[in-house]
């Protein structure tokens, strides 16, 4: 894994992109809050902000377990950081469509139908049980993490033409790089 060092000993670490097998995978639930939970949780929010992004899934880098980190301020405002470990959606309600990207899929954009209106329960790092309520763009975002969680990427929200255009796409992309 290519990680870099920052200041206070915090990581920028590797986003992993569309065909790692991470990324298809189950996450396995978290059941310690221990350091190694806390310290990359701290990693994922530097290795978001760095990005830039504004949610980001275990999974993403490497880890295949139930953590997500979303902040829609991008570190401006305490109040919009959510780090939640075995987050679930446990209601969904509406819909809308807009436009998705993801750090993992780089260079698509893709209109995608989620909830308009979610709400979600998991655990901050504390160990103490958060609901919360989340609409448009937030709800979005959770909804998009959480995805990563179960090995689903936005683009297989897409029908199966747009999927495999994009498929092809980021194989030659990926050919390219090699060349």
């Amino acid at each position: 894994m290519v990680e870099q060092r920052i200041e206070n000993d915090l990581t920028i670490l590797e986003i992993m992109t569309y065909g790692c097998p991470v990324l298809k995978q189950k996450a396995e639930g978290i059941t310690d809050i221990d350091e190694d939970v806390l310290s990359l949780a701290q990693n994922m929010l530097w290795t978001m902000y760095s990005a830039p992004g504004i949610g980001l899934a275990a999974p993403q880098v490497d880890r295949s377990i139930r953590l997500i980190v979303v902040d829609l301020s991008v570190g401006e405002k305490k109040a919009d950081l959510f780090i939640l470990i075995n987050p679930e959606i446990v209601q969904r309600e509406g819909s809308c469509v807009m436009e998705e990207g993801c750090l993992s899929v780089p260079e698509i954009n893709e209109k995608v139908v989620r909830p308009e209106r979610v709400v979600i329960k998991g655990t901050d790092l504390e160990g103490k049980e958060r609901v919360i309520e989340a609409k448009d763009l937030l709800a979005r975002v959770f909804c998009h993490e959480t995805d990563h969680l179960n090995g689903t990427l936005f683009i297989d929200h897409l029908s199966p033409l747009k999927k495999d255009l994009i498929k092809k796409k980021l194989k030659k992309s990926s050919e390219d790089d090699r060349s």
